[in-house]
């Protein structure tokens, strides 16, 4: 991770394109908790019923669920002897079961990637899934009302793609994804995250709120949220989405909501905070009220549009700083293979 961290910074010089628009009054996240449990020192998905939140933890050779009080204190493990590959993101559904989104592939190589379902009783399947189009390295995860999962891939030049599954998910499969769409994550000046601006632009993580009704992706900085008032997620991404500042975290790629519409953040470190924002999920409502659900491609953070962001030439220049970046600093923190 540290060679390509080091190249993103150098590479945050290069990127241009307009910040998407703040929401007005966005409250300031407030803290919750601080994480003291060594074996939550990668905090990368997170999950909250109001009561409790569940915690996923990057890597490992279990697949484990945390339970922590709201104070972040460790109460319990749900957990299986299904090692995992790459670990990312959590997702819960109605009827209990957790979701693992074992999708990460910083090196490009997996020629499947799996979702890890894990009852409140421990008891794991594997759904294995496959691409349409390569490999690519995926952080956050969403089940929409319908159960249908959706993959956000965390690209460094903040186009990231969507895919889900053709059809019912198999196990152990693979069940073959496609592709249903693609984001435009433009920089932002939050402070935070390991890799400088270009962290602003790149997908970390991703939650639902219990009822579907809002959604959330975030980068290392900023969280963006989309109403999806008739369930229709594909569409909602699309839309224009209200930005939430998630500043000066470390390493932030743990989202969640409280069942009250709250927004929760956190990231990877020991001593680090879990902070909430109040009435985060009423701000997207709110704006996809008065914007009417009027879809198109010129959104600041969901949609294709071609004439923003960052010229191609730029781009062309960025992949060449990455390159010489990633040979000067070193190899990337190897996964277990």
């Amino acid at each position: 991770m540290r060679g390509i961290v080091a190249a993103m910074v150098v590479l945050g010089a290069f990127v241009g394109g307009t910040s998407p628009a703040v929401a007005q009054e966005v409250p300031a996240p407030q803290p919750v908790c601080t994480n003291g449990d060594s074996r939550l020192s990668e905090l990368s998905g997170l999950v909250s019923d109001g009561e409790h939140l569940y915690a996923l933890n990057d890597g490992g050779t279990k697949t484990q669920v945390f339970v922590l009080g709201r104070d972040c204190k460790v109460q319990k493990v749900i957990s299986s002897s299904t090692d995992p590959y790459d670990p990312e993101d959590l997702a819960r559904t109605a009827d209990g079961t957790f979701w693992l989104s074992d999708t990460g592939d910083n090196r490009k190589r997996r020629d499947t990637v799996a979702l890890i379902s894990l009852t409140p009783q421990g008891e794991a399947k594997i759904h294995r899934l496959t691409y349409p189009d390569g490999q690519h390295d995926v952080e956050a995860l969403i089940m929409d009302r319908s159960g249908t999962p959706y993959l956000i891939t965390k690209d460094l030049f903040g186009s990231s793609k969507v895919y889900r599954p053709t059809g019912p998910l198999a196990s152990p499969g693979p069940t073959p994804l496609e592709s249903v769409g693609s984001l435009q994550i433009k920089e932002t000046s939050t402070p935070g995250g390991p890799a400088g601006s270009i962290g602003s632009m790149t997908v970390t993580g991703a939650a639902s709120m219990a009822d579907h009704s809002v959604v959330a992706l975030r980068t290392y900085t900023d969280a963006y949220l989309y109403a999806v008032p008739d369930g229709d997620l594909k569409s909602a991404l699309q839309r224009e989405p209200v930005r939430v500042p998630l500043p000066n975290e470390k390493q932030g790629e743990a989202i969640a909501f409280d069942p009250d519409g709250t927004l929760l953040s956190g990231g990877e470190g020991v001593g680090e905070q879990i902070r909430a924002v109040k009435g985060a999920a009423a701000l997207a409502v709110d704006a996809a009220k008065s914007e009417g659900s009027t879809s198109g491609g010129t959104s600041a953070a969901g949609g294709a549009d071609q004439g923003s962001g960052f010229p191609y030439v730029q781009v062309g220049i960025a992949a060449i700083v990455v390159i010489g970046g990633l040979l000067l600093v070193g190899k990337l923190r190897k996964r277990r293979a």
